[in-house]
């Protein structure tokens, strides 16, 4: 619908489609008790009531609820029809502005419309829509509220000049800025503080680290917001820091007094209210207060004294977080915690709990509190976030967000990732769920999160039927003593009847008792009228009521699985009359058996009972309609088996292809390598005729198939190979000869080096003796060579010595 959702939405109000009841023949608006207007529009808001006089004449008493559609067709005119529709008048919408300066305070709108009126139907949904714009430049109100204990000390020295610094960064945002300072530290009794006297003026006498402070004090509101931001530095530097005992402080007393102490903190009503809180600890709960024997709950009211002090510190116990967070709403405040980093996850959850807060990181020091402050006013002008306040019991709102993106989201009413000026719209959708006593006037208020802008809803419920104002007291049509409204007659007490004819007393017991089956029973069984002692049935919806006390109907029997008498029998007078084959209270118990037939011709496949047509399996493990699965069954194997035979070998005792495709139906899987640690798969082997074992497994898929995983071939055991037995003999031989070689080899080779050693010592010894005998002269060799005697012999002869 773009920039008009409200158009769009009204126009879809005028749009009504035909309930789906009425094309599914389901007609909840005929329900027999209904018997005046009122109760009719209540059943659902697709019924109405037809208030003709002589509409539905007759032995049974038409309804006069229905779908208009019916009513139109059963003879009702329109004019007689009583159907209201809810519907949305728009009271107040002004043009959302687009800036926030130049304008008077009551002239800047960030919500569009601003006052509406719905008039509703019980159970009808209503739409209508709403837009919201964060205006640029729009004036801020901020008041720093500060933890004045003694760890804050170097934080307190750090935000002297923070007044000036913070101004020039906030003029960036807003032309309009004003700034404030308070601060707390914690309830002065114990055990939350020092409170023996000599601590009353000094709570640092004795503590050497520092010795001087002020006085404990719970909150002290220090300087109204104001645009003179020199004020802000020159109040910053007078300020001390005090003591207290425990390690929490008192900051939410403090957070309470700044939020309702309007007047005295000076908050604006045309600005955005940013409370800074910024403390180094974590602070006190409600409850906490009862350990210094404060038992009285906070009152959630201002109680500054002359002095600008909290003065019921002393009385009251810590404010909880509801309180809180509803003041703080109230007086639309965004609180943002500034704290340190080891407390930022404790102040996040407390973020989920107090709308419109948002928590900060905060340097020991204080270093970086502008940033912070910058860094949090950005993030709370990046969303818009509806709320709803005094909201109606009977009422029931639904919300659809469309953001900056265009996509609606369904049940969000939170826009995130806006830029100042961004436009952003919502969708609530209505229904009341029931109608208040009459004379209540309902309202309830849609306000973003932090803006002062707001819309008004004003409901009015259309609970009553028009007809109702032409009602006539002692209509002839009622016999002068009944009322006439909306078609039908409210007799005066004593007289009964359609038309008042009927007169109470002595006769009072014959009519009523004639439309009474039994003494204590309804008149005409709580189904019917009883119009002078007979009983008129009303009609239904579900079928016919009759009898003479209107005590039987065609609808009111058992059913079975939604379905009348399980769809095999007829209704008569509530008990179900079953059709040859069934019997049974609802008749859903079936007498034949062929259902029960497995397909080996067994009952239940020889596991179980037919009861009612349907197989009830008695064999543990054992499933299926026919109880023909049953991988845990001892005979699992060996019924499979014949089905691997058959289908995979053609073989075995169903080798017949007709039988085995008759009988077996499983899916069959053949693989080179059968795995078995499926856990649901059962292992199965059979040996084959020529020895063979075949192996398969047996599992159930989820879809309700049998699995069958069967090896492609049985595993049969060979022969072995004459080749590998040669080659392995000849082996055997050549490796045993290479050994005993090698053993004799080494043999020898020791024996020899044991001779040659011991040579080598008896040559050693020898030369020993020769070289120590002196009577031992090294012998000379002379050799001669041979002649011939014949020649020289005589010269030779004589020369020989």
């Amino acid at each position: 619908c773009g920039f008009f959702p409200l158009i769009c939405h009204l126009c879809l109000l005028c749009t009504h489609s035909v309930p789906s009841n009425i094309t599914t023949g389901l007609n909840m608006c005929m329900s027999g008790s209904t018997t005046s207007c009122e109760e009719c529009l209540l059943i659902h808001p697709s019924c109405a009531w037809c208030a003709q006089e002589d509409f539905g004449r007759g032995r049974t008493l038409t309804s006069r609820c229905d779908f208009i559609q019916n009513l139109q067709k059963r003879g009702c005119d329109v004019q007689f029809i009583e159907y209201p529709k809810s519907s949305i008048s728009i009271l107040q919408s002004r043009p959302l502005s687009s800036k926030g300066s130049g304008w008077t305070p009551y002239d800047v709108v960030q919500i569009m419309p601003q006052q509406i009126s719905l008039s509703l139907r019980p159970g009808e949904q209503t739409w209508f829509g709403l837009q919201v714009r964060q205006v640029e430049d729009y004036p801020v109100d901020l008041y720093y509220l500060m933890d004045l204990s003694l760890s804050m000390k170097d934080d307190l020295h750090t935000i002297r000049n923070l007044g000036t610094k913070l101004a020039q960064e906030m003029g960036k945002l807003t032309s309009n800025f004003r700034l404030g300072f308070g601060s707390f530290v914690d309830k002065n009794v114990s055990p939350f503080s020092y409170t023996a006297p000599k601590y009353h003026e000094n709570p640092c006498n004795g503590y050497k680290a520092f010795p001087n402070c002020v006085p404990t004090f719970g909150f002290r509101h220090i300087l109204s917001l104001t645009d003179k931001v020199d004020r802000f530095n020159e109040e910053v530097q007078k300020q001390m820091v005090s003591r207290n005992r425990d390690a929490p402080e008192g900051g939410f007393d403090a957070i309470l007094q700044a939020a309702v102490c309007k007047s005295k903190i000076g908050w604006r009503k045309e600005a955005y209210h940013l409370l800074v809180f910024a403390t180094d600890d974590v602070p006190h709960l409600a409850l906490d207060g009862r350990l210094g024997g404060l038992v009285q709950p906070h009152d959630g009211q201002c109680h500054l004294n002359e002095n600008n002090e909290y003065s019921a510190s002393n009385k009251m116990d810590y404010p909880s977080l509801a309180l809180l967070g509803e003041k703080l709403a109230e007086n639309n405040i965004f609180l943002i915690f500034a704290v340190t980093k080891r407390l930022y996850v404790i102040y996040k959850n407390f973020t989920a709990l107090i709308p419109g807060t948002t928590v900060e990181i905060l340097d020991q020091d204080s270093k970086n509190v502008i940033q912070l402050i910058i860094a949090a006013y950005s993030n709370i002008r990046s969303k818009v976030e509806l709320t709803v306040w005094d909201h109606p019991e009977d009422l029931s709102l639904s919300f659809t967000a469309t953001c900056q993106d265009g996509q609606p989201l369904p049940g969000l009413r939170k826009c995130a990732d806006l830029k100042i000026g961004d436009t952003v719209s919502f969708n609530v959708s209505v229904e009341a769920r029931s109608c208040p006593p009459r004379g209540t006037d309902q309202t309830f208020t849609i306000k973003p999160v932090g803006f002062k802008d707001r819309l008004e809803v004003t409901v009015d419920y259309m609970c009553d039927c028009g007809c109702t104002q032409t009602a006539q007291t002692n209509s002839s049509i009622c016999s002068s003593i009944g009322t006439y409204n909306c078609g039908t007659c409210h007799c005066e007490p004593g007289y009964l009847g359609a038309h008042c004819e009927c007169q109470e007393g002595e006769a009072s017991s014959m009519y009523l008792s004639a439309c009474r089956e039994a003494e204590g029973k309804q008149i005409c069984s709580g189904r019917g009228e009883c119009s002078c002692n007979q009983c008129l049935c009303y009609e239904s919806e579900f079928g016919k009521i009759y009898g003479t006390f209107c005590e039987c109907d065609d609808f009111s029997c058992a059913r079975h699985k939604g379905i009348l008498c399980s769809g095999h029998g007829e209704c008569h007078c509530g008990e179900c009359k079953c059709h040859a084959g069934y019997i049974g209270d609802n008749c859903n118990c079936s007498t034949e058996t062929s259902s029960c037939i497995s397909d080996d011709g067994q009952m239940c496949s020889g596991r179980g009972n037919c009861v009612c047509g349907r197989c009830h399996c008695t064999e543990p493990g054992a499933f299926g309609d026919t109880c023909e699965k049953c991988p845990t069954c001892p005979d699992a194997c060996g019924t499979k088996r014949e089905c691997i035979e058959c289908r995979l070998f053609n073989s075995g005792r169903l080798a017949d292809n007709q039988t085995c495709q008759r009988l077996c139906k499983d899916k069959i899987i053949t693989v080179e390598t059968l795995k078995t640690e499926d856990p649901g798969a059962v292992l199965c082997l059979y040996k084959t005729d020529n020895d063979c074992v075949m192996k398969f497994t047996y599992s159930e898929h989820a879809s309700g198939q049998s699995i069958l995983t069967a090896l492609k071939e049985p595993e049969c055991a060979s022969g072995p190979d004459a080749l590998t037995v040669l080659l392995a003999v000849v082996g055997s031989i050549l490796l045993v000869g290479v050994v005993l070689l090698a053993a004799w080899k080494l043999v020898i080779t020791i024996h020899d080096r044991r001779e040659f050693a011991r040579f080598q010592n008896a040559r050693s010894r020898a030369r020993y003796e020769m070289a120590s005998n002196p009577l031992y002269k090294q012998p000379v060799s002379t050799h001669f060579v041979e002649t011939d005697f014949n020649m020289y012999g005589k010269s030779y002869n004589g020369g020989l010595h």
